[in-house]
């Protein structure tokens, strides 16, 4: 079973989807450069899992619903 991610990393990359739903992909490594670049994040961890909960919504289809 996966780890249940704080209400801060949801609101920030729902937030994030929701302005910019064209740009993020399906790479962790990607998204990651993305995330640095919309949002002022100067922690890497948290900059990492808003980039992997993005990751994972965008190959669920959070997109398409």
């Amino acid at each position: 079973m996966g780890t249940v991610k704080p209400a801060y990393i949801k609101v920030i990359a729902l937030e994030l989807l929701k302005k910019y739903p064209d740009v993020f992909t399906e790479s962790f490594d990607e998204n990651k450069r993305l995330v640095a670049e919309y949002a002022k994040i100067n922690s890497k961890a948290v900059r990492n899992r808003v980039a992997g909960y993005i990751t994972r919504k965008v190959r669920r289809g959070y997109l398409n619903v």
